[in-house]
């Protein structure tokens, strides 16, 4: 009874932080913040999630399969959220009109990502 309990509330707050990641996702202003609700909530919405399985089947090895896949959620969506960034960055996509700092352009005008070299001593131009 009270394990019902506890895998109907993670089931319910993991489909809320879905609704939330959403919501963010078409509300808000560009690609840098609508890719943060993506990976962000909807991570912690499905680690929500795996955990009411953990918890209702109450198996050592569905517990086991649940670790490994939060595990790769979480080592997995940040990287890849940074990855569009910087994609999108690198494309130019235009940031929201209330941004106040971006110091990755700040870093690609001056030169000086030095890990985005190809060997030469010519800055990355993007």
């Amino acid at each position: 009874m009270i394990l019902d309990i506890i895998v109907a509330f993670l089931l319910i707050v993991g489909a809320l932080f879905f609704l939330v990641a959403a919501i963010g996702t078409a509300r808000f202003p560009d690609l840098y913040t609508r890719m943060h609700t993506a990976t962000k909530g909807s991570a912690f919405a499905a680690v929500l999630m795996m955990l009411a399985v953990a918890v209702f089947f109450a198996d050592f090895w569905v517990a086991f399969e649940v670790l490994l896949i939060i595990i790769f959620l979480f080592l997995t969506a940040p990287v890849a959220g940074h990855m569009l960034g910087r994609a999108g960055h690198i494309l130019n996509t235009p940031l929201f009109e209330g941004t106040i700092l971006d110091e990755l352009r700040k870093a690609r005008e001056e030169g000086t990502l030095d890990h985005e070299h190809d060997g030469d001593d010519t800055p990355y131009c993007g």
